[in-house]
């Protein structure tokens, strides 16, 4: 069985399932909403008490966490067969949010809206279809 597989990580003429486009569309707006919390860090920064490296520092994670998902998002639309799995771990790494948000926090609202997006992209990448896109079999087989 012979693929033509290149250093990206996509098959030529593979294209990937809609589950997994828009499972890149949630990871997307994940990426925006790290990247606005990002921006919010470092404006209340100005107005914080607490010291102002620690607070850069902490924006500088979620800035960073953001351009990363960004690539995992960019990654799925176009078929890159990498960024599925950063993708289940960075869902796996959300749900202590979702819990924290609806029970210590007592964000209701937020925590089921945060948990909604989190377990629907979870499930699409997950998929079946996601699953054997992720391994190459859905390519033919060019004997």
């Amino acid at each position: 069985m012979s693929t033509d597989q290149g250093a990206s990580g996509s098959v030529a003429g593979a294209v990937p399932p809609p589950q997994v486009r828009w499972a890149g569309a949630l990871v997307g707006v994940e990426a925006l909403l790290g990247l606005g919390f990002t921006i919010a860090l470092v404006v209340r920064a100005f107005s914080s008490d607490l010291p102002w490296l620690a607070v850069v520092g902490q924006a500088s994670f979620f800035a960073l966490a953001g351009v990363a998902l960004v690539a995992v998002a960019a990654g799925l639309i176009t078929g890159r067969r990498w960024a599925r799995s950063p993708a289940i771990v960075t869902q796996l790494l959300l749900l202590p949010v979702v819990y924290s948000l609806l029970g210590p926090s007592r964000r209701l609202v937020l925590g089921i809206v945060t948990g909604a997006l989190v377990i629907s992209c979870f499930m699409l990448l997950i998929s079946e279809r996601s699953r054997t896109w992720s391994m190459g079999l859905d390519v033919p087989d060019s004997r």
